[in-house]
């Protein structure tokens, strides 16, 4: 089987992750989705790798979601999944057509497809009783994320490197501490070619593309070309929450105001 060559830093920075926020251990049978863009495609590698060199043992398989499209193709993914000795399935869905019966008015064809998909994930994963689904967000998402909520959204959040899905299975993100020039250079050195924009549903749809992420994208692109230091203070402030020092409350240590409910002071 073919092997794809990893850079060692890559593989330092997804080794930490794992290690750190325990993501894959004994025994997971975890289901990596796999889009063929160079993030999904650098995490099933990677995961790949692991499978092969970690001192537990675990079970893993790449999952494409279909939307049933006309003309959608993943012939080549699959055969790129052969080449490699990476276990893949297709997994045929309606979501193209649901499209037109269940998107809200106004809505962002992007998000409903990602919602649609990241389901998709859930119901197979239930239904073939996985315990994870692994995802390839990178911290550039992350950090993009949580500005876009903050400006657009007015709420102060990001993506955590794990949590458990209602469902009840855990949803995991071991790229989470990469940046994404790390995925796309993997990609590159690899010479894989990679899934994009075309593949995704919403390119078909009249309707305009999200803005809200590429300005932040745009925005976070120039402040890093003047401070080059700025993602890693970002990722180090990711760590150091004071979280009392906001307006909310319930985060406030208020010994002060302690028994004083009621009692009309």
């Amino acid at each position: 089987m073919k092997r794809a060559k990893i850079s060692k830093k890559l593989l330092r920075v997804f080794g930490r992750t794992n290690g750190a926020y325990r993501l894959i251990g004994e025994g997971d049978r975890v289901l990596v989705g796999l889009s063929g863009g160079k993030d999904s495609l650098s995490l099933v590698h990677l995961i790949a790798n692991m499978q092969r060199h970690a001192p537990f043992s675990f079970d893993f398989l790449a999952c494409t979601v279909s939307y049933g499209m006309p003309g959608e193709e993943y012939t080549a993914l699959e055969e790129h999944c052969r080449e490699y000795g990476i276990p893949h399935v297709v997994y045929e869905t309606g979501i193209y057509d649901l499209a037109e019966e269940t998107i809200r008015e106004n809505s962002s064809y992007c998000s409903y497809f990602s919602r649609m998909r990241r389901g998709a994930l859930y119901t197979f994963a239930e239904k073939e009783g996985f315990g994870k689904i692994a995802l390839g967000h990178h911290f550039d998402d992350a950090v993009e994320s949580f500005f876009m909520n903050m400006f657009y959204n007015g709420v102060m959040r990001s993506m955590p490197p794990i949590y458990k899905a209602d469902r009840g299975f855990h949803v995991i993100r071991p790229l989470i501490e990469a940046r994404e020039s790390q995925l796309r250079a993997f990609a590159e050195e690899n010479g894989f070619a990679t899934l994009g924009d075309e593949a995704c549903p919403a390119m078909r749809k009249a309707v305009k593309a999200p803005y809200a992420r590429e300005r932040t994208k745009a925005w976070l692109a120039q402040m890093e070309a003047q401070d080059p230091e700025l993602f890693k203070r970002i990722k180090a402030s990711f760590k150091h929450i004071q979280d009392d020092t906001f307006l909310d409350p319930e985060r406030w240590k208020r010994s002060d105001l302690e028994g004083k409910e009621g009692d009309g002071n």
